[in-house]
């Protein structure tokens, strides 16, 4: 489905749903986001433009919702705005003025009652003045904050801050990762969360889930023919999963330095990515069996063996006052995941991610076995591979072997191309933020991770990580803007990956 046809659709499902006028609307109460932490970077360059961008589609009117900021930063209303009002691009200054009065800021503490009183009493002032039934309104508390507060604020929303009756209202909560550092201190995070908040109130935001090409993963392995019988261990050789980033912790390092970056990029958006890859068809489209087959994925991933990963730490990350002078924190991994079930045997799933690369990119690379019987001797050249670029320049290509153009019988690497760019000129691709937000109030939990979910995948890789906190397991150096260390390469090359060299994709100009 393109792009266009999504947003219209989830409007007109949306209308129908909760924020418009319509009188067979179930929900008819006014709607209240809060963001807590909305003093913070998060708040500011990713919670605010996205609420912004759906006000600016009509996905959020002033008639129905009001937004409340709240963090201990004691500020003004106005400050607040004018702290955010740089980050709201693409618009008319009279549409970014009037969704600015549409938020109030309420200061306090994270975990004392007078703070989260005096934003339910605004909340509930709010409610008052657009003559919403006692039950019937919304709340969608935002977590632009860090784990460590999680459950105190919690505790505070229970204690303060609820509907306070079912007349087809809610209360719901969005938090954002990292779910833990591990098994038990996610199990321990969960648990504190699930004793206030029932599972279909919690939503675990993945941004990745919420991009474009990897919400087309369903699309195309499941409403498309000739993938059906060619997606398995019979024709797939490996799968790779890539995030390069091209430069590195930029002033982040003692965050980055606690978590590295198999907690930061691997253990969550690569591998809900690669179970995306992996799973069933589900019995339908409703979350929850897209989430039970997810879990199967993850419940079916073999222990992971040391010696298929390679850890990597670039050159001149030390030297960032705020990480320990002998910090063994990779910056890069390459791990080989293998997925003990009938359609996946014997296939390596390959994540590889990393800071201060050659290049900025995320991808998919499905790479097919050779061809028997090479009748045209061009194996040399490279394998077929079915590539999803998730970013930039998102798009779908299939690399294939053609006859080069002449009087000779010579063949050539090519490629059948969708650039997302070329073939929809005239359509904004949404933000992964402002589709997951949205889901959220319309209380659509399929692009969200789910307890099992987060448990099955910190059971992976929690005793690898482990490994690598007790110095077991040492990284490599590597020159940043490199491909990394030259062992993970190697490591590819074990795994069954063959590279392709002499062909380059080229997206297309428009």
């Amino acid at each position: 489905m393109g792009s266009g046809q999504w947003l219209m659709e989830k409007r007109a499902s949306f209308k129908g749903d909760s924020l418009s006028d319509n009188e067979n609307a179930p929900e008819t109460g006014c709607l209240s986001i809060v963001v807590l932490g909305a003093s913070g970077d998060l708040a500011k360059k990713k919670t605010f433009p996205a609420l912004f961008n759906l006000y600016r589609q009509r996905f959020l009117t002033s008639n129905d919702v009001h937004i409340f900021g709240y963090a201990r930063t004691k500020i003004s209303d106005d400050q607040l705005r004018n702290r955010i009002r740089g980050y709201l691009t693409g618009s008319k200054e009279t549409e970014v003025s009037d969704f600015l009065q549409l938020i109030k800021y309420v200061s306090g503490s994270y975990d004392t009652e007078e703070g989260f009183r005096l934003l339910d009493k605004e909340i509930s002032e709010h409610e008052i003045s657009k003559n919403s039934v006692e039950g019937s309104s919304r709340r969608l508390f935002y977590f632009a904050l860090p784990p460590s507060v999680y459950p105190s604020v919690c505790r505070m929303i229970k204690r303060c801050c609820m509907n306070k009756s079912d007349l087809g209202g809610w209360t719901r909560i969005v938090v954002e990762k990292p779910f833990g550092k591990d098994l038990d201190s996610a199990e321990e995070l969960s648990s504190q969360i699930g004793e206030l908040f029932d599972e279909s109130q919690i939503y675990r935001i993945d941004h990745y889930l919420g991009k474009e090409l990897v919400q087309n993963l369903l699309v195309l392995r499941f409403a498309n023919r000739f993938f059906l019988p060619l997606w398995n261990r019979d024709n797939i050789d490996n799968v790779q999963i890539v995030f390069r980033e091209d430069f590195g912790t930029e002033g982040r390092g003692g965050y980055f330095d606690e978590y590295g970056i198999i907690r930061d990029i691997i253990q969550n958006h690569l591998l809900q990515v690669l179970c995306l890859v992996a799973m069933e068809k589900p019995v339908s489209l409703k979350p929850e069996y897209i989430r039970d087959e997810k879990v199967k994925v993850l419940q079916s991933v073999l222990p992971i063996n040391d010696e298929e990963v390679v850890l990597g730490q670039y050159d001149g990350y030390r030297d960032d006052p705020t990480v320990p002078e002998h910090s063994n924190t990779p910056t890069f991994a390459t791990v080989v995941l293998r997925i003990h079930n009938e359609r996946w045997e014997g296939v390596p799933f390959i994540l590889k991610a990393g800071k201060a690369l050659n290049s900025r990119k995320a991808e998919i690379r499905v790479q097919f076995k050779d061809v028997p019987g090479d009748i045209f001797k061009c194996q040399k050249q490279g394998r077929n591979e079915f590539v999803i670029r998730l970013q930039p320049l998102e798009a779908i290509y299939m690399k294939l072997t053609v006859k080069q153009p002449g009087l000779e019988m010579s063949t050539v690497q090519s490629e059948l191309d969708l650039s997302y760019g070329q073939r929809y000129q005239n359509v904004t691709i949404p933000e992964a933020y402002e589709r997951l937000i949205l889901d959220t109030i319309r209380g659509d939990q399929q692009h969200f991770v789910r307890r099992d979910e987060l448990k099955a995948a910190w059971e992976i890789f929690t005793p690898l990580l482990h490994r690598i906190d007790n110095g077991e397991m040492k990284t490599l150096p590597y020159k940043p803007g490199s491909r990394g260390p030259a062992e993970a390469d190697e490591l590819l090359a074990k795994a069954g990956y063959v590279q392709t060299h002499g062909y380059i994709w080229i997206p297309p100009t428009l």
